[in-house]
């Protein structure tokens, strides 16, 4: 492994943003019928922030039982919601929207303490995206009849839906928004490792005046996600998370009358010709594989370049990887934060060291790692073929893999070869190579000049063991429609 120290023409003072912004109580209840209570058998769990491991609070978590108690709320709440006009549903999606863009500061502060990103990713990204989904699917509410899925879609029912940890308040937009919109009312079960965020939502909805019953949140781990989906009571339900845990829940709901969306893992191509523009093709792959620390289903941890532009591609890559801050989430200089939970930054540690021992060169840029919390600095691997296991597994962590191609047909071959088939990105000048590769490429999504841009209007989605279903955009109504 080699480490380069390269020094800096620019040194940046901290610029922390102020904790005293949000306010952590010590403990957090389940949130069911419009109520924060206490877990059935009285069992809760610490939530750590993974930059200092400190315990941020206590949660209460959910069991069988208040799946249950959940499932029974939220089947009363449908009733009622679904019988009210598009437009009355919209109002309250609208209030949400704009309740979280008054508290976007708040709620992006509170996001980086409990899942370790940078806040400039938390206050730049994850918070305008949260309220654009609820302000794109407010505007659908009362328009369902013109959505081209017939001429009166029905909602399903009450949605089942079990979100990550490295967006923990973007993936319940995603998936709460076009619920509500359509008429169902939700149970959703947030990461153990990022409850926060979620149960603050909770607190959204009764200040924007929410029904009760329509949104409730259960904290918890594995197990309340695995009652959840297989309660007879759910009609719909929705996962974002592994590979092996969707598989797992596609055989819980075969057989039933559920209906089934997952977005699943990924191990992305991020594919350089070699008439890319290089300074701008550098930046986008530091977005595609370095933003959230590479925890992102659809990052870019494979980076397929052409020969010619090998050499010269990897020096502006190494350069650009030299100015990397990480350190404090909170501080708005920082570009690299802190792994999610130990347990994750545990297999990226063992997938790297499989990478050298597979014989792979490992390089990452100097940097001081703080001494408490979850670390791991930016890593690039060379000489790595598709043989290799970082070539192959997910690594969900901030490495970067590197292999070469000769020609457009090579470079689509080695992106396609993958169990995988969630995102992929093209960097050329030539608008009728993007077209043709883009054509060619398994993926749900295909960025070209650029990375990692999300808009609500646009569907997103996988193929292959990435999952199936479509999320944002119209596509995103039909997962919560009997059409």
């Amino acid at each position: 492994m080699t480490i380069e120290k390269r020094s800096s023409a620019f040194e940046y003072a901290p610029a922390p943003e102020s904790r005293a912004i949000v306010d952590i109580a010590p403990s957090y209840g389940l949130f069911i019928d419009g109520e924060f209570i206490e877990a059935a058998d009285g069992k809760v769990f610490k939530t750590l922030s993974p930059s200092t491991e400190e315990v941020l609070s206590e949660v209460a978590q959910a069991g069988e039982a208040d799946v249950e108690r959940a499932v029974k709320a939220a089947r009363k709440a449908f009733e009622t919601w679904s019988a009210l006009p598009g437009s009355e549903r919209a109002k309250y999606l609208f209030r949400i929207a704009r309740i979280v863009q008054e508290r976007s500061r708040e709620l992006a502060v509170l996001e980086t303490l409990d899942n370790g990103k940078p806040i400039r990713e938390t206050r730049d990204a994850d918070l305008p995206l949260v309220a654009a989904h609820f302000f794109y699917y407010a505007g659908w509410a009362d328009k369902l009849e013109h959505a081209g899925f017939g001429p009166h879609p029905r909602p399903l029912g009450v949605a089942g839906q079990v979100i990550p940890w490295n967006f923990p308040l973007l993936m319940l937009a995603w998936k709460i928004a076009p619920a509500l919109a359509t008429g169902n009312t939700v149970v959703l079960k947030p990461a153990e490792t990022t409850p926060l965020s979620a149960l603050f939502f909770a607190d959204i909805c009764r200040q924007a005046g929410l029904p009760k019953g329509v949104v409730n949140i259960l904290p918890g781990y594995g197990d309340a996600g695995a009652a959840l989906v297989a309660h007879p009571g759910v009609d719909k339900v929705a996962f974002t998370g592994s590979t092996a845990v969707g598989k797992e829940i596609a055989r819980t709901v075969a057989g039933t009358r559920k209906k089934l969306t997952l977005e699943l893992g990924g191990k992305g191509a991020n594919i350089v010709f070699d008439d890319a523009p290089l300074d701008q093709a550098v930046e986008g792959i530091v977005n595609g594989i370095f933003f959230n620390q590479g925890q992102v289903c659809c990052a870019g941890s494979r980076l397929l370049v052409q020969e010619s532009v090998h050499d010269e591609l990897l020096d502006a890559l190494k350069r650009r990887l030299g100015t990397l801050r990480l350190g404090d989430p909170l501080d708005k200089n920082t570009d690299i934060g802190a792994i999610n939970s130990a347990e994750q930054l545990a297999r990226i540690t063992a997938l790297a060291e499989r990478g050298e021992a597979e014989g792979a060169e490992r390089w990452s840029p100097a940097c001081d790692l703080p001494e408490s919390g979850y670390w791991f600095a930016p890593t690039l691997f060379t000489n790595v073929t598709q043989a290799h296991t970082i070539a192959r597994e997910e690594i969900f962590g901030p490495v970067l893999s590197v292999l070469t191609f000769r020609t457009p047909d090579e470079a689509v071959a080695k992106a396609n070869n993958t169990p995988y088939g969630l995102s992929a990105g093209i960097w050329t000048e030539k608008g009728s190579r993007i077209l043709a590769v883009a054509n060619k490429l398994r993926a749900g999504v295909v960025w070209s000049n650029t990375f990692n841009k999300f808009d609500p209007t646009s569907p997103f989605g996988g193929y292959k063991e990435s999952g199936f279903g479509r999320e944002g955009g119209r596509h995103g109504l039909e997962a919560y429609l009997d059409v």
